[in-house]
């Protein structure tokens, strides 16, 4: 489900590896077995991501919180709840999930203790996962919410115009990064360590396809750069006109308000993304009933 790559493939370099997982997935990389190392197999969990904002933009937070149904995803006290967490993410303290679900909710204790009379009266499971906050000096925050709250982007900008200025070009580049979901802003933001990672296993691969030595840097070489257009949010291409970059379309906006903005921070949230998948097997579930 992840890789793409044929069940046999995945089960020698299992073995290979002792069963680690993500060596295994490297493996099937360097191979070039792997289709891409895709995750999105593993998302199961449902729920609602939420952001909120202060007037001014220049504070932003992003919560998700995991429901085990849609159907209580969409529903309306649950939708208020999620509201009222990422309102208090904005004001937290810190980021620390145990200080937060210990934060006064109303008049119903903690945030804790809301969240369990919720599931009391809901009859299912809920989790509040994760919340990030934005509050960069200098910094304007604007964002973007996809598919009624299955993905939540908050985008940064280094600029002295105001969050009313730069809402338009913000929003569509927090739709950019909703689509195509780049991993860096721009190549200066790249941990050192995954270009030497992403190096290796391309290295691996040319070696692999029978490339001479000698001209393998080299190939690396085009290859990471490439790549490194795919995963950066700038160096991409903008989705809504193929003709400029994302910079690019940052930098005409830049011009049409007269004031310099910088692109410097990205939050993306994906509702359940890396939790791990239920497996269910109905056929076999049905014929354990039938034998019972």
């Amino acid at each position: 489900e992840r890789t793409g790559a044929g069940m046999m493939d995945c089960k020698k370099v299992l073995v290979e590896t002792s069963g680690d997982m993500e060596k295994a997935i490297e493996l099937l990389r360097e191979k070039g077995l792997a289709k891409a190392a895709k995750k999105a197999g593993r998302i199961a969990s449902q729920g609602l991501v939420k952001l909120a904002f202060s007037a001014d933009g220049k504070k932003a937070a992003v919560i998700e919180v995991n429901s085990e149904t849609d159907f209580v995803a969409k529903n309306e006290e649950f939708i208020e709840f999620v509201d009222v967490l990422a309102g208090m993410a904005l004001d937290a303290a810190s980021e620390d999930m145990e200080s937060f679900m210990a934060l006064p909710y109303k008049d119903e204790g903690t945030v804790q203790d809301a969240l369990n009379s919720k599931i009391a009266k809901i009859g299912e499971n809920m989790n509040v996962r994760r919340f990030a906050k934005c509050q960069t000096p200098g910094v304007v925050y604007v964002g973007y919410t996809h598919g009624n709250g299955k993905i939540g982007v908050i985008v940064g900008f280094e600029t002295e115009a105001t969050a009313e200025e730069i809402n338009t070009m913000g929003r569509d580049v927090a739709m950019q990064i909703a689509s195509m979901n780049p991993k860096f802003v721009d190549e200066s933001s790249i941990d050192p360590e995954y270009i030497e990672s992403e190096k290796s296993i391309l290295v691996h691969q040319a070696l692999n396809e029978g490339k001479p030595a000698d001209i393998v840097e080299k190939m690396v070489a085009g290859r990471l750069k490439k790549e490194l257009k795919e995963i950066c949010l700038v160096e991409q291409k903008f989705v809504k006109d193929g003709e400029i970059s994302v910079q690019q379309y940052i930098e005409n906006s830049a011009r049409a308000i007269g004031k310099a903005v910088k692109a410097v921070e990205m939050v993306r949230y994906e509702v359940g993304e890396g939790i791990e998948k239920k497996e269910e097997n109905f056929a076999e579930e049905v014929a354990k009933q039938m034998n019972n």
